[in-house]
C-alpha cells in the first residue's frame, strides 16, 4: 500500500518544496535520507500535531500516523531555524508542543498552522521575525558561484554549520534521490548509472541500499511497502 503524496516546488528562496501527504491504512513507510530540514504538522482522529525534522543521512522505517494527513515545508538548503541548529536535528527531529487546530507554538511564539498553499506565507513571517536565518555563502556554493576568496575549510566549517552535513554527502544523497526519481519512472540502471556519472551499477545498488532502502529493480516495478518519497509518475 502507497502514501499518497503530491509535492510542489516554491518561488521562495527559503523554500525548497511543500508537499502533502495522505496515509490511509499505511503504518509504517521506508524513510529516505535528504539533506534539508523542515516542518510537519499532521491530523489524525481530530488532534493537531507539528513538527522539526531534519536531514537524514540513511535510509530506514518510519512509523506513519494510521488515517493522519500532512502538510510539510521542505526548507532551502542553507537555511536554519534560530533556536534549533540544524546539526543539532540530524537524524532526528523535534515534536512542538502545544500545539493546535490552528495554531502551533515555535521559539516561544504562537504562528498560524498553515495548509498547503500558505506555506509560504508562513515562512515569510519567520524570517520577518529572525526566527529562520540563511548563511549566503551555502548558496552561493550550491549555485556554482566561485567563492575564490574563501579558503576552502572555512566553506567547509560553513557548510556543516547550516546544514550539519558536508558538501560531499550532501551531493551522494541528492543524486541517490534523484537516481530513485529516475528508476521510478522508467530508466534503466545503466541509462542511470551513466547519467548521473556512478561509476558501476554495483555502485549505484549501494547508493540506493544506503539512502533510498530499494534496489533499482524494486523502483522501476514499483514493490515494496510504502515510502516517503513522491514516485508518481
Amino acid at each position: 500500500m502507497k502514501l499518497h503524496f503530491e509535492t510542489r516546488r516554491s518561488d521562495s528562496p527559503w523554500v525548497d518544496t511543500v508537499w502533502t501527504c495522505t496515509g490511509g491504512q499505511v503504518t509504517s513507510m521506508t524513510s529516505v535520507a535528504g539533506v534539508r530540514w523542515g516542518l510537519v504538522f499532521w491530523e489524525q482522529d481530530g488532534r493537531s500535531y507539528a513538527s522539526v525534522t531534519g536531514p537524514a543521512t540513511r535510509s530506514g522505517t518510519a512509523p506513519v500516523p494510521e488515517g493522519a494527513t500532512f502538510t510539510g515545508i521542505e526548507f532551502a538548503v542553507g537555511t536554519s531555524l534560530r533556536a534549533m541548529p540544524t546539526p543539532a536535528l540530524v537524524d532526528g527531529g523535534v515534536e512542538l508542543p502545544d500545539t493546535h487546530r490552528r495554531t502551533f507554538r515555535l521559539d516561544g511564539a504562537r504562528h498560524e498552522t498553515p495548509g498547503p498553499d500558505d506555506a509560504e506565507a508562513l515562512v515569510e513571517h519567520l524570517v520577518r521575525a529572525g526566527m529562520v536565518v540563511r548563511d549566503p555563502l551555502v548558496a552561493e556554493v550550491l549555485r556554482g558561484r566561485d567563492c575564490a576568496d574563501v579558503s576552502q575549510r572555512t566553506v567547509e566549517r560553513r557548510f556543516r554549520a547550516a546544514t550539519g552535513l558536508t558538501r560531499g554527502a550532501i551531493r551522494q544523497i541528492e543524486r541517490a534521490r534523484t537516481a530513485a526519481e529516475l528508476l521510478a519512472a522508467g530508466d534503466s540502471a545503466a541509462d542511470v548509472v551513466a547519467r548521473l556519472d556512478y561509476f558501476d551499477e554495483p555502485h549505484l545498488a549501494r547508493a540506493l541500499r544506503s539512502y533510498v532502502g530499494r534496489t533499482a529493480r524494486q523502483l522501476r516495478q514499483g514493490d515494496g511497502c510504502a515510502i516517503g518519497l513522491d514516485l508518481d509518475p
